[in-house]
């Protein structure tokens, strides 16, 4: 017998079963729901506030400027 769970978005009761393919969702509309809410930050994983290497070398979030030299690779060739 399958195992029944409450949807974590709406609390509609389902069960661990191919009839809901969204699991642990109960239909793709909750899964969306539930991605909007991490991707606008109202959900998030408790930890420590990021680190200046993690936001990148400016401290801004930023890539370093490129100072005109050739990457290995990506030399100008002509042709």
């Amino acid at each position: 017998m399958a195992r029944r769970f409450a949807c974590p978005t709406c609390s509609r009761p389902i069960q661990w079963t191919d009839a809901f393919p969204f699991r642990p969702f109960c239909s793709e509309r909750c899964r969306l729901i539930d991605l909007g809410a991490w991707l606008s930050e109202q959900r998030a994983i408790a930890g420590d506030a990021a680190d200046d290497a993690a936001q990148g070398a400016t401290g801004r979030g930023e890539l370093p400027e490129d100072h005109g030299e050739p990457h290995q690779g990506h030399e100008d060739t002509e042709g």
